[in-house]
């Protein structure tokens, strides 16, 4: 699981602050294709860098404690990382935690592989194949994180 994901706020944010941020400000499907074009290009990995790269950050709307996740927003913008609020109920968290096999999990980052879970993600993200309310489907997620 830990090759596809990082479990946590502080794994998360350690990724994140790896990250190069971005110059311009753009995201990258908007830049004519998705984060997972780059790593389809060469050798499989990112450019210039042999750092983790994260595609998206899954983050439980109900974390009562909010000031553990309100880094989170700039730090991704910065990076043109998607940041997804999941909420369930007031069970975000135990969504989070199902994918990853855990109890409970607050943030959640989907690192780019170039697998079926980073497929998953940008048909959510850049094909319009979100939920109704715009949410990503953790059940989905999960199922596909167990293949």
């Amino acid at each position: 699981m830990q090759q596809h994901f990082a479990v946590g706020v502080n794994e998360v944010t350690r990724l994140l602050e790896r990250m190069t941020p971005s110059s311009d400000g753009t995201v990258a499907a908007a830049q004519g294709g998705s984060s997972l074009s780059v790593l389809n290009q060469g050798r499989g990995c990112p450019p210039c860098s042999s750092a983790t790269k994260l595609q998206a950050v899954l983050v439980a709307s109900d974390c009562n404690s909010r000031w553990l996740i309100k880094h989170l927003p700039s730090l991704t913008s910065s990076r043109n990382v998607q940041l997804i609020y999941v909420k369930d109920n007031k069970e975000g968290s135990l969504r989070l935690g199902e994918v990853v096999k855990v109890k409970t999990a607050i943030a959640l980052g989907v690192k780019v592989k170039a697998n079926s879970i980073n497929k998953l993600i940008e048909e959510a993200l850049y094909h319009d194949k979100l939920n109704v309310r715009g949410h990503v489907n953790t059940t989905e997620l999960a199922t596909v994180s167990c293949q």
